[in-house]
């Protein structure tokens, strides 16, 4: 069964394409809400959509404001401003997400992937 992701506005074309190569579906904020709309309307689209909010978005990544338990899961690509490590982020997903394919796994996490590590926080 594929997974479900709703990409946020920052998420590139190339994760996009990488996702539904790998059989997934993506949502894509843009056809769903304004580009600029402030992050509670993007994670409750996500919601509302019953999908996992993939996003590059830092204020994501806040467990206070944004606590994993309420979402159907968060996946939150850590760049840091270096955008030549995002092939690498996106093996390290793309292999993640195929050992991991039940949409309920992610329910109630957040997953911050990083070169070398995708740490949960839940």
């Amino acid at each position: 069964m594929p997974l479900r992701f709703f990409a946020d506005h920052c998420v590139s074309n190339f994760i996009v394409k990488t996702l539904r190569d790998a059989g997934h579906e993506v949502f894509l904020l843009k056809e769903h809400i304004p580009t600029d709309s402030p992050d509670p309307l993007v994670i409750s689209k996500a919601q509302e959509l019953d999908s996992i909010l993939i996003s590059l978005n830092g204020d994501f990544s806040d467990i206070v404001t944004y606590p994993p338990v309420n979402y159907k899961g968060i996946i939150a690509l850590q760049v840091k401003n270096h955008p030549e490590i995002m092939p690498q982020l996106i093996t390290r997903l793309k292999g993640y997400l195929s050992a991991h394919s039940d949409m309920d796994y992610y329910k109630g996490k957040l997953f911050l992937v990083e070169v070398h590590r995708i740490r949960i926080r839940e």
